[in-house]
């Protein structure tokens, strides 16, 4: 545990040596999502995964915040706590929010930026009246239900046990943490936190991350590979081809 700007953050660091690599899950989170690349980066570097305020062991005072800029500021507390001065951070669903969001704030100490199914430019999304009413009823008594409903749809091709472990997270995680941070998502300027990171950046999606304001059709120079029959939890759905494309970004940052 290390403090954070709104409490007391959880992190699991492994490993020693080599360029750090940190490690960011999705909205309603926690570390153990990123157990295979934890295990398989630890025997050849120092690896980070932080769970930000709100998710897992992580605290959110009362008058916490969940913008991508706030959990950018959780990210740079963790590395401070750890003196750690630079690292490639990879960020997952809206754990990719983040890390735009930290590389905007800090670049000089981000190496690189590797975004797992990534969130999409919302200013390019055409209006969406329905959205916005879905939002408002989480707010509701019918969160529980509605909340794991949209969960599953993004669940379809998990392999064994990952739609039960992602689904005990989302259980786990406080209806203000998810909520909040959805309504956040929706006005964060993702592409302008893309194009102002001048370092390697590569995108890494799912057939659910396929429309005009995906990042990769907003931004066609951006590096882009594709993983198919998968969740949107694609690095726990196939954890060995996962790693091999990381290590491979990897390499090219070394």
């Amino acid at each position: 545990m290390v403090d954070g700007p709104s409490g007391r953050l959880h992190v699991d660091v492994r490993g020693s040596g080599g360029l750090a690599v940190v490690l960011i899950p999705s909205l309603a989170g926690s570390v153990r999502q990123w157990e295979p690349q934890l295990a398989h980066l630890a025997r050849t570097r120092q690896v980070i995964a932080i769970e930000l305020r709100g998710h897992g062991k992580s605290d959110a005072r009362r008058a916490s915040t969940f913008q991508p800029r706030d959990y950018a500021e959780d990210i740079g507390a963790a590395l401070d706590a750890l003196s750690i001065r630079e690292a490639v951070i990879v960020g997952h669903s809206m754990g990719s929010a983040a890390a735009l969001a930290f590389a905007r704030q800090q670049p000089s100490r981000v190496r690189g930026l590797l975004l797992v199914d990534p969130v999409d430019d919302p200013l390019k999304r055409p209006a969406d009246p329905d959205f916005e009413r879905f939002l408002t009823r989480l707010q509701g008594s019918d969160y529980a239900q509605l909340i794991e409903a949209y969960w599953k749809q993004i669940l379809v091709n998990a392999a064994p046990g990952v739609a039960s472990l992602v689904l005990d997270d989302l259980k786990a995680t406080p209806q203000r943490t998810v909520v909040e941070s959805m309504r956040g998502l929706t006005r964060f300027d993702s592409s302008s936190a893309l194009t102002s990171f001048k370092g390697p950046v590569m995108s890494v999606t799912t057939p659910l991350n396929d429309f005009p304001s995906s990042l990769h059709r907003v931004h066609p120079t951006l590096a882009h590979q594709r993983v198919t029959d998968v969740s949107h939890w694609l690095h726990l759905d196939r954890p060995e081809e996962f790693n091999r494309i990381l290590d491979a970004f990897l390499d090219k940052i070394r």
